[in-house]
Formats: C-alpha cells, sequence, structure tokens
C-alpha cells in the first residue's frame, strides 16, 4: 500500500516539472511559438532556430545555427536580439502577430526584438528555410518569394550562400555584414562589410566611419585586388556581382548543396571564407583578408604603391617622389607621392600605362559600360579633372571605361593578377622614355668603345676601395663615438666585476656613464677574426635599424686597437635565463610570455620586410632576445646576419652560421638561408618559451625525438595541452596555448615554402582565425647536420650563448 502510495506521489510531482521540447516543424504560427529549450528545424534538417547563449555568457539570445554539424559545434549564423539579450527565459516567447510581425517578448509581455512590415496578410507565418533564411510570409501566398520579411535583408556576422550583400537603389535598404563585438558578445562591433556603391561599386571593410580594407571594385571577373581564392570559380562555390540601376550585390552560391561554407566577418575586421570538412569534423579556412600588410587601406598614401615582397614595403609609382622625403624615410608613408613633374592641363599632357596593379578608390570615380578604351583616353583627356582611367570590364576583353579624379589612393602592386591603369602625366614624362628608345642604337655604338674606359675605371675604383677599407674604421660609421676614457671610467677600467659575459668576438661589460645611464659595452678581442666580422656586420646592420623590439645600439668607440660597441643595458638578462630555469620560469606567466612571442615576431617581422635592409638574423635564440625592465623582447646579436638586397629572399653559403637546435634543415645541410629560415628559428623559440624546453638536448622517457618531433607527435595525437610548461597551467588561457603551439609548428615545417611568412605569423598570433593543419617538421635536424659535417660543409655553431646582459654586476 505505502510503495503504491509512493508511487502515485511520484508520477504527480514529474507532472509538474516543465518539459523542454524540441520540435520537428520548420515554422511558426499566430498558434504554434517557441520557448526557451524549444526550436525549429528548416525542411532539410541543415538549420536550426532557438535561443541559445554565446560560450562564456549567461545572456540569452534567439538565433540561427547549423543543425548538420552538432554536437561538434555550434555556429551561430544569426542573432535577431543582440542588442538587447535576455537574462530571465522562463516567460520569454517568439510568436508570430495576426498583423505579420514576428515578435521576441519578455516574461513581462515586453517586446523585447521585432520584424516590421508594411502590409498585412490572411495567414502569416514565419518559416525557417534550407538556406537559413528566416522569413515571414503568407502560408496561403504560392509565390516562395513574396516575403513579409526576411533575415537575409539584416544579417549579423555571417554571409551565406544566395544571400545578397548590396543596396536596394529604389527602397533605399543596405544589406551588409556587422562583426560582434567579441566571441561572448553578438552586440554589433567596430567593423562593417559593405558594397560601396559610392562612385564604382567595390568591397570594403569599415572599422567605425573609417575604410580599414578595401577588396577594389568589380572588373568583371573578381574584386580588382582580392587574392586568389576569391578570384576564382571554385569547385565548392560560384559567385555572382550584379550592378543596375535598381540595385547592386554580391552573392555566391554552392555547387554542391551538401557543402557547408559560409563567408565572415570576425570581430578583428577579417573577412574568412570558411568550409565544413566532415573528416576532422571543423570548419577549415580557406580564405583570410587582409592577407598582408598590404591589404591596409592607404598604407602607401596617394600614388604610393604597396609591393610586400620588397623592403620596405611601400614606394612611389614610377615618375613619382615623395611628397615629404624626410617622412617617408622614417616609414611614414601616409602623405604618400607627388609627380616628378607636375601636370598643366593648358600643356601638353600624355597617359603612362601602370600594369599588374590593384585599381585605386573608387570613391571619386565615374563609369561608362559601353565605351572603348581609346575612347576612354579621349574623354579623360578632354575632363582637366581625370586623373586616370581604366578598363571597366576584363571579362572578354577590355570594355567600359572607369574614370577617376582626384588623388589615387589604396595603390598595391599584384603578381599576375593586378590590372592595367592609365595615369595622366606631363609630355616630358613619355619623351624620356620615348627618347632613350630612339637613342638606344646609338648607344649601344659608342658603348664598346666605352668599354675598355670603363673596366679602367673599374680597376681604379677597386684600388681605390681597397684603400679605403684600410683606414680606420670610424670613418664609415654614421654612428655616435664615445672616448675610450668615458668607456673605461664607466665600467671601472674594465674590471673583472664589471664583466658579464664572452664570446668569439670578446668580453661584454656593464657600465655606468657619468649621467647615470647603465650601459653594456661589447670589447672586440684583438685575437678574435670571428669577432672582427661579427663587429662589422653589427656596425653595418643595427645602427640603421630602429625597432622597440630590437636592441638599441648607442654607439661605439674606436680608438688604437681598441673596438667597441655600446648598447642600452638590458637589466633582465636573456630569455633563457627564465624559460630554461626552474624557479625563473615561474615570474613568466602565460600573458608575460605571449607579450615576448607577439615582440619577437614584430621584431623579425621589421627585419624581413619594414627596415631599410632586408636582414636575415641567422642565430635567432632565447639567449639573443633580450629582456628590458618591462619584460619588453629585444632581438640582439646581428654578427652573424645578413642583408639581401631588392625582391630576394635568401641565398646560398658554404660558411653554414648558427645554433644547433634552432638552424632549419635546409640551412644547415645545404647551406640555403632565407627569411624562412629565421621562421624556423621563431617557430622553435616559440614552442620552448611555452614548454620551458630546449630543443637541442631534448629527452623523454618514451621516445628519442627532439622537442620539435615530441610536439608534433602530440599535436598529431590532440594532446597539445600536455607540452604546457606545469607553472602556467594557472595563468594560461587554452585556445591562445593551443593557438602558439599550433604556429610553432607552421613555422618549422621540414619545406620552407610551407612555412608562413612573419606577415602571415603575426597575423596568426593576434588573430583568432582557423590556421592551416601543420605539416611534418623538421625533427630530425640533428641527425642531418651531423651528415652535413660529414660531407664537409663548415658548420660553425655560435657558441657566444651569453647576451649583452648575461650575469648581473657583482
Amino acid at each position: 500500500m505505502e510503495s503504491s502510495f509512493f508511487l502515485l506521489f511520484l508520477l504527480s510531482f514529474y507532472s509538474f516539472i516543465p518539459k523542454i521540447i524540441s520540435t520537428t516543424t520548420d515554422v511558426i504560427t499566430t498558434n504554434q511559438f517557441i520557448t526557451d529549450g524549444e526550436t525549429v528545424v528548416s525542411s532539410g534538417g541543415t538549420f536550426e532556430m532557438g535561443f541559445f547563449s554565446p560560450n562564456g555568457s549567461t545572456n540569452r539570445y534567439i538565433g540561427i545555427w547549423y543543425k548538420k554539424i552538432l554536437p561538434h559545434v555550434q555556429t551561430v549564423v544569426w542573432v535577431a536580439n543582440r542588442d538587447t539579450p535576455l537574462t530571465n527565459t522562463s516567460s520569454a516567447v517568439l510568436k508570430v502577430t495576426k498583423e505579420g510581425i514576428l515578435v521576441l517578448s519578455s516574461d513581462k509581455n515586453e517586446i523585447i526584438w521585432s520584424t516590421n512590415t508594411s502590409r498585412s496578410v490572411k495567414n502569416p507565418v514565419a518559416l525557417l528555410l534550407d538556406s537559413g533564411n528566416l522569413v515571414v510570409k503568407d502560408a496561403n501566398d504560392g509565390n516562395p518569394e513574396n516575403f513579409l520579411w526576411q533575415s537575409f535583408n539584416f544579417p549579423t556576422d555571417t554571409h551565406l550562400p544566395d544571400m545578397k550583400l548590396g543596396k536596394n537603389f529604389n527602397t533605399g535598404l543596405e544589406v551588409y555584414l556587422s562583426a560582434w563585438k567579441n566571441d561572448k558578445d553578438p552586440t554589433p562591433g567596430e567593423y562593417t562589410l559593405h558594397i560601396d556603391p559610392t562612385g564604382y561599386p567595390q568591397g570594403i571593410i569599415r572599422r567605425g566611419t573609417r575604410v580599414s580594407a578595401r577588396a577594389g571594385p568589380w572588373n568583371g571577373l573578381r574584386w580588382s585586388g582580392a587574392p586568389a581564392p576569391l578570384q576564382i570559380q571554385s569547385s565548392i562555390y560560384t559567385f555572382r556581382f550584379v550592378f543596375n540601376k535598381d540595385e547592386v550585390y554580391y552573392s555566391f552560391s554552392l555547387i554542391n548543396s551538401s557543402v557547408l561554407s559560409r563567408l565572415v566577418l570576425t570581430n578583428n575586421g577579417y573577412i574568412q571564407r570558411l568550409t565544413w570538412v566532415d573528416r576532422t569534423k571543423s570548419w577549415h579556412l580557406y580564405l583570410n583578408i587582409p592577407l598582408d600588410t598590404c591589404d591596409t587601406y592607404s598604407l602607401c598614401g596617394a600614388y604610393g604603391s604597396c609591393v610586400i615582397d620588397s623592403s620596405p614595403v611601400c614606394g612611389c609609382l614610377d615618375k613619382f617622389v615623395p611628397k615629404y622625403p624626410q617622412q617617408w624615410d622614417t616609414g611614414d608613408w601616409s602623405e604618400g607621392c607627388d609627380r616628378k613633374t607636375p601636370v598643366d592641363c593648358n600643356k601638353e599632357h600624355v597617359f603612362l600605362k601602370y600594369s599588374g596593379i590593384k585599381l585605386p578608390d573608387t570613391k571619386h570615380s565615374q563609369y561608362d559600360k559601353t565605351m572603348t578604351l581609346e575612347g576612354c583616353r579621349q574623354v579623360c583627356s578632354r575632363n582637366c579633372s581625370c586623373t586616370a582611367y581604366s578598363s571597366l570590364d576584363i571579362s572578354n576583353g577590355d570594355k567600359g571605361c572607369l574614370f577617376w579624379s582626384g588623388e589615387l589612393i589604396d595603390i598595391r602592386k599584384l603578381s599576375g593578377r593586378g590590372q592595367d591603369i592609365y595615369i595622366r602625366m606631363d609630355s616630358s614624362d613619355l619623351v624620356s622614355e620615348t627618347g632613350s628608345n630612339r637613342k638606344k642604337t646609338e648607344i649601344l655604338a659608342v658603348s664598346f668603345s666605352l668599354l675598355v674606359a670603363m673596366i679602367l675605371l673599374g680597376m681604379i675604383l677597386l684600388l681605390y676601395v681597397r684603400k679605403k677599407k684600410k683606414l680606420k674604421l670610424e670613418e664609415d660609421f654614421e654612428l655616435p663615438q664615445f672616448q675610450l676614457s668615458i668607456i673605461t671610467r664607466a665600467t671601472n677600467n674594465f674590471s673583472v666585476n664589471n664583466k658579464i659575459g664572452e664570446g668569439g668576438f670578446g668580453p661584454v661589460y656593464k657600465g655606468v656613464l657619468e649621467e647615470g645611464q647603465e650601459i653594456a659595452v661589447k670589447r672586440l678581442s684583438r685575437t678574435s677574426m670571428q669577432g672582427l666580422d661579427e663587429f662589422k656586420n653589427e656596425v653595418i646592420y643595427i645602427a640603421k635599424l630602429q625597432h622597440r623590439n630590437l636592441v638599441k645600439l648607442l654607439g661605439c668607440c674606436i680608438q688604437g686597437e681598441e673596438k667597441m660597441l655600446i648598447y642600452e643595458y638590458m637589466p633582465n638578462k636573456s630569455l633563457d635565463s627564465y624559460i630554461f630555469d626552474q624557479t625563473k620560469n615561474k615570474i613568466l606567466d602565460w600573458p608575460k610570455r605571449v607579450h615576448i612571442i607577439n615582440g619577437i615576431a614584430r621584431g623579425l617581422l621589421y627585419l624581413h620586410q619594414d627596415s631599410r635592409l632586408r636582414i636575415i638574423h641567422r642565430d635567432l635564440k632565447a639567449s639573443n632576445v633580450l629582456l628590458d625592465i618591462e619584460m619588453n623582447p629585444k632581438i640582439s646579436d646581428f654578427g652573424m646576419a645578413r642583408s639581401v638586397a631588392g625582391n630576394e629572399m635568401g641565398a646560398k653559403t658554404c660558411h653554414v652560421v648558427g645554433t644547433h637546435g634552432y638552424m632549419s634543415p635546409e640551412y644547415a645541410v645545404d647551406g640555403i638561408f632565407s627569411v624562412k629560415s629565421d621562421v624556423f628559428s621563431f617557430g622553435v623559440l616559440v614552442l620552448e618559451i611555452v614548454s620551458c624546453k630546449k630543443n637541442r638536448g631534448f629527452v623523454h622517457q618514451d621516445h628519442n625525438l627532439n622537442l620539435l618531433g615530441h610536439a608534433w607527435k602530440l599535436y598529431k595525437e590532440n594532446r597539445s595541452l600536455e607540452l604546457i610548461n606545469d607553472q602556467l597551467a594557472d595563468s594560461c588561457h587554452i585556445s591562445q596555448v593551443l593557438r602558439s603551439i599550433q604556429v610553432g609548428l607552421l613555422c618549422v615545417q621540414q619545406c620552407p615554402d610551407d612555412r608562413p611568412n612573419m606577415s602571415s605569423v603575426v597575423l596568426m598570433l593576434g588573430n583568432e582565425s582557423l590556421l592551416p593543419e601543420a605539416k611534418e617538421p623538421g625533427f630530425f635536424m640533428e641527425r642531418m647536420v651531423l651528415d652535413a659535417e660529414n660531407s664537409g660543409l663548415q658548420t660553425e655553431s655560435s657558441n657566444n650563448e651569453f647576451t649583452i646582459s648575461s650575469l648581473d654586476p657583482r
């Protein structure tokens, strides 16, 4: 009897518990609504709509997400009440009113969010289509496109297939993407993506009201400045651009409807093309814009052209010069360039052709869809305000015209995919070109007779240069000179108590100048030939480099046989003294390590791309990264650095220098060094910073791999977190750590071509976009180095493991 009564009580109690159901319908009617816990699912099962909370947030929103990929990941593609989150959804409902308005109301019956409509229907319903489009329509209307309202007209951060981004000129409605504020908050953030119809339409990213990046105008085939993945019709999707008197829009369609692909505007301003790969159960990144530094809007100013493989990246177009040369030389290119010869419309002028570029900003442009290229020239020539012209449509020859007025802004060189533009110039610029061509025959006739004279002159100059090299080194150094007496006093007569290290070039001392400034003095040993070469390298390179993440050379002292370099003193010594010390590595929590990794990356990017010289360091390692009083990293020791000219990326040597454990395979074995050699060293350094273990000499009880091999093994087994040093457990952000490890592994890939450049590395570290899969690293480097030595290659290992601030003065 008692057991029967107890069972009846449980059944009665259960009947009062609210039930959370998940509907299988794709429609909301005036009589059927959804509450928190209930969802609607599109007819094909691709999308689902309901209440959700972003990761790390308790706020509730109405959103649409991919159902097919649950439970692997919830990818939200649209949010209704992004400005007005709910904290209590116990009585919140999403319903359709009799007037045909979709309404989200709270427990107090307050309207949290709603759609709008200008007409009424008899039987309104809200329907979630299998395209991800949420529509409100008349259920009795047989027209599948006759909507009262649709979410595709009000997207959030995601561009889905068959959604039109652009503007309707009749209604004034603009459809654009608006990024989330952050991963936890779908409130509109700083960045928006538009198809801007001002002038001739172009794709732009805005940060607030300011343009931050630009894809360029549509040229009949692609966006003029878009990277290759966005230009071509792929096997996954096709795209469409429509521009007429009624509307302008860009859309893409999937060739295979079973594929999931989307375009997303991230909260840090990147456009990403993501496609779901079922094998890995993850989104793979196929496109990331901005692609590199040159995608920064108007980086080089008016008539400046950005060339990503040049150093520095900004230069003036041919026959243009920097508007403010001194400002330009310091790396401030914002004011751009001017013509060498100003154009006077009352005098004769010409149009010079510039090829292979991303077309300039079309905000101040006009167009004609039917005119020929010759017609373009004639029209532009008659209009004094016309600065330049180009073909509007290159899909089938050159058709139509695009005219610019005012200055030409946001130009970059595009290898193999740029366009031609014709810029108005003074006729003397053309005369100088054609005149040189006419005289070419005459010059060739005279050149042979001059050849002998030039050879003689060359021999004289060679003798002069050799003699010049014998002069004192200080005559060639553009550095402040310190008197020997000042340095002697500063170092207490080079006291052994002031000595803080020694290497192949000689000893290093700490000193204090009379005004109290602490310095580090690198004193060249009189018997060190290696030191003399390193001394010259330091002066040649670091004296011309200025960056917050490079150690600062204050000057030199050359007097008699004494040759010394004077640096800023780094009180926190070198990075290796922290990460490889079981006690001191506790000082470097994860935020400090991220700061150090990013600083080293920015310093390397400056060396490889943004400095006046393209510098390859060749000996990047933990002991050559110094830390200032605020733990800012400074790359030091340029004794083994090499510069490469112009657009060259590297060179080959038979005299291999560097430190085992940090040298890339192609350098250690074949003597081939490049910017990718430094990238490899950086990758090793990142993995050492995360693990607090040295790559060279790494020992593990389960295998004989070095640190790179160990990290790769864990990565392939989805166990990368086991690489983290125990001291980081309390301070690390798991996603940041995993990202750093994967970036490190991308940098140490066996093939140099697979490694990213430092521009890409800085972008990878600075955002949360999906990373490419890392391939096998060069983790047999140690064995390969031995082979190289046995084969006769001269491999010189850097033995100056100390730094200019490696020890405290005693």
